[in-house]
């Protein structure tokens, strides 16, 4: 058997696992309030008493919610296979742990980008235009990808308790929030705070966002795609590398 027909056929066995999750563990109503209402909390809660536009609020809105909805659910998963014993009679069927991975990314992937698409037509309808939008909506699956595959790289513990690693997770995520530009423009932060927000992915994707709602972000978008694809791509291949390591130890 050929290598690409059997990358073809671990593709296949990704879109099935994509398709389990996102049945049993994604459409649950405390997953899309975690992805709507929490970013939505926050700007209020930053935007209050402050002379802001819609149009400035928007890339920030559209940040958190792709930020995440993307990684809601991902690093949970595999705690809470391995805690109902499921994780044995996935691995014991002919699928790599790759494919694994990819399919747990791909079912956030499609969550993060499905309810994305609610804060967008909120901004419509209260007027907002977008510049780019090609260019947005590109972004927005970068992003998702980018984003899940950091929730997946926080779940390599071999831990079958879900607590511990939304622990680990949270304690990545909110961080990431307060220093990527979300609530202060990067034109707007001292040199130092620019320094800090480039660590953080979420960073570029809401510069994306400022260029295609206001028309221009601080940095070019060429350096925005460019640095998320490069985070996209060493947040998946460690994933997978720790996931090889530690998934023997679940079963």
């Amino acid at each position: 058997m050929t290598d690409g027909r059997i990358i073809f056929q671990q593709l296949r066995r990704s879109f099935a696992i994509a398709k389990k999750d996102l049945r049993i563990y994604y459409l649950k109503g405390p997953v899309v309030i975690f992805g709507i209402l929490m970013p939505a909390f926050l700007l209020l809660a930053f935007s209050i008493g402050r002379e802001m536009s819609i149009e400035s609020i928007m890339p920030g809105m559209l940040g958190m919610t792709v930020f995440f909805t993307a990684s809601a659910v991902s690093p949970v998963v595999a705690p809470w296979e391995t805690q109902a014993r499921t994780l044995e009679r996935l691995t014991s069927c002919p699928v790599a742990v790759w494919a694994i991975i990819f399919g747990d990314a791909l079912a956030s992937i499609i969550f993060g980008v499905a309810i994305s698409i609610v804060p967008v037509v909120v901004g419509l309808g209260a007027g907002v235009s977008i510049a780019y939008p090609f260019i947005m909506v590109i972004s927005i699956i970068l992003a998702a990808f980018c984003f899940s595959s950091l929730a997946l790289l926080l779940s390599f513990p071999p831990s079958s308790s879900p607590a511990t690693t939304m622990m680990l997770s949270s304690l990545v995520k909110f961080p990431l929030v307060f220093i990527s530009g979300i609530f202060i423009p990067l034109s707007q932060l001292p040199f130092w705070g620019r320094g800090v927000s480039y660590i953080s992915p979420l960073t570029y994707f809401t510069d994306i966002a400022r260029s295609c709602f206001q028309g221009e972000g601080y940095l070019p978008l060429a350096v925005d795609f460019s640095v998320l694809i490069a985070f996209t791509a060493l947040f998946l291949v460690v994933a997978i590398k720790l996931h090889q390591r530690t998934m023997p130890r679940r079963i």
